[in-house]
């Protein structure tokens, strides 16, 4: 089963998430912040990685740079799930080496379709 990592503060926009992917036949595995996001993908295969740049510990430019210094996630691909304005969410996502970026409020079915192009089941 393809294994996603959530980088997400909040929970309620986690559980959707979660609810959404799950369902598709995605395991997920979901960190509050940065620092267990360091240690979730240092610990397992992951195929995948959502991230809010809006964390409390850490911003989303050197969480993704710390990110890709791990073994295993220099070559993973991320998509950025920002309410950042498009203009600047797409300027961050080149800036940051992500791969794509989804707004929110999110379309569950947009994430859906994003999230297979980018992990296939």
């Amino acid at each position: 089963m393809p294994t996603i990592l959530l980088i997400e503060d909040i929970a309620d926009n986690a559980t959707l998430v979660k609810k959404v992917l799950s369902a598709k036949g995605y395991e997920i595995i979901w960190a509050k912040n940065g620092e267990i996001a360091l240690d979730l993908g240092a610990k397992h295969s992951i195929g995948l990685i959502l991230l809010d740049l809006g964390l409390p510990d850490i911003d989303g430019q050197t969480l993704v740079s710390y990110l890709r210094d791990v073994p295993g996630l220099a070559k993973t691909p991320i998509i950025v799930v920002t309410a950042w304005p498009e203009e600047h969410a797409r300027m961050m996502v080149a800036a940051y080496g992500c791969d794509a970026y989804i707004g929110k409020p999110v379309d569950i079915h947009e994430l859906a379709d994003l999230v297979s192009e980018y992990l296939p089941l």
